[in-house]
């Protein structure tokens, strides 16, 4: 049997191919993908100030209807340039100066013309009115402001550098120079603190950056050895940002400096518990205060836990061994006065020589432990020490 097979009458055969023919155009025209929107779109313009002046280094942004960013600036004749943007409404955001928000204009893209965008905010702020003008006011002031505070920061910076080199000099100044070197560190001090103050003026109360001013004014207190002013600049600069280390760790030099050694001892534990890896340089630093303010029975216990925490340092080793001679005490052994070291005074010095043996620690801990003999003849200090040729 031949299958069953469905034939149309010859008469409607040429009907049908055509109407076959548009249904399948339709269908072409349904499941082909629709072309992409174009992205070759250009925008241009320039931007003036309230001063009618070209606007340069001014953050701009576009987006687009559908959610496209693009960012840019403008140059130094206020001018701007953005490609490839794609066709349709973009808003185009200025970004003024704080407390302003962003200023926005909205301009179409399409491919008959470039947009061109150019504001003139000397014309927008006189139609805004007085409102306008003043909120511009009050951002070219602080936009001065801030150009102010950086520029006192930096010569405040210059003449902090100037002013440790200058103590620097003093240690290493001849007796009938130290008037003049004492009188040159405190007139740099003087201009330096100066500047700090002036950026602290430009700043403001709210400023973010505060912290720094307060900390470089302390320095600058700090190294001419104004304690009482470099105290109170550190506690500023902590109060404005409690969780920098190295605040606390100036603090505590000062303090330690100024005999004020509970306090000192605060303000390093506090640096070392805000920063454990460095832990050990907090306890070095107050040894090292302490060591330097002649309070050599002091500084034991804070490089004894330097050297806990760090024991490869010679320089905490040789100081711990300097420090601990001062707990030397004197028994008496028939008619001789005999001296008794601390415990630890001559293995601290015998570390630093194992550390540092052709170092400036390692050579100062070799004389500390001759010294030592001369005071003690007989004691033991062969460890880790070559004896000298005879």
């Amino acid at each position: 049997m031949k299958p069953f097979e469905l034939t149309a009458p010859r008469s409607q055969s040429k009907k049908s191919w055509k109407l076959a023919a548009l249904l399948m155009a339709a269908l072409v025209s349904i499941v082909a993908p629709r072309a992409g929107a174009q992205s070759d779109g250009v925008a241009r313009g320039q931007i003036l100030d309230i001063e009618g002046k070209p606007w340069a280094a001014l953050g701009l942004q576009v987006v687009s209807d559908q959610g496209a960013k693009l960012d840019a600036k403008t140059d130094k004749d206020g001018k701007f340039l953005f490609r490839n943007l794609r066709y349709g409404v973009w808003t185009l955001y200025v970004q003024l100066p704080a407390p302003n928000k962003p200023y926005e204009a909205q301009f179409h893209v399409s491919g008959s013309a470039e947009a061109e965008v150019n504001l003139n905010f000397k014309d927008i702020a006189a139609k805004q009115g007085a409102e306008y003008q003043e909120a511009a006011k009050k951002a070219e002031e602080s936009k001065s402001k801030l150009e102010g505070l950086k520029a006192h920061f930096t010569a405040g910076n210059a003449l902090l550098e100037q002013e440790k080199a200058a103590k620097a000099e003093l240690q290493k100044a001849a007796p009938d120079q130290r008037d003049a070197a004492k009188q040159k560190l405190a007139d740099l001090s003087d201009q330096a603190v100066k500047e700090f103050q002036a950026a602290q003026q430009s700043a403001g109360e709210k400023d973010s950056n505060l912290h720094l001013i307060w900390a470089k004014l302390g320095e600058a207190y700090d190294t001419a050895n104004r304690n009482e002013e470099a105290t109170q600049a550190y506690q500023q600069a902590i109060a404005a940002k409690p969780d920098v280390p190295g605040y606390y760790n100036n603090l505590g030099n000062v303090l330690a400096r100024a005999g004020k050694i509970e306090e000192a001892k605060t303000a390093y534990t506090k640096s070392a518990e805000l920063d454990p890896p460095n832990a050990a340089t907090a306890w070095r630093n107050f040894g090292i205060s302490l060591y330097n303010a002649n309070r050599l029975g002091d500084a034991v216990a804070p490089l004894q836990k330097s050297a806990e925490l760090d024991p490869k340092n010679a320089q905490t080793w040789y100081l711990l061994g300097a420090s601990l001679v001062y707990k030397m005490t004197v028994k008496k052994v028939g008619d001789k006065q005999v001296p008794e070291f601390a415990p630890g005074t001559i293995e601290a010095y015998q570390k630093a020589i194992e550390l540092d043996p052709n170092g400036q620690w390692g050579q100062q801990a070799k004389q500390g432990l001759e010294q030592l003999q001369l005071m003690a003849p007989g004691i033991d200090i062969r460890v880790n020490v070559k004896k000298k040729k005879t």
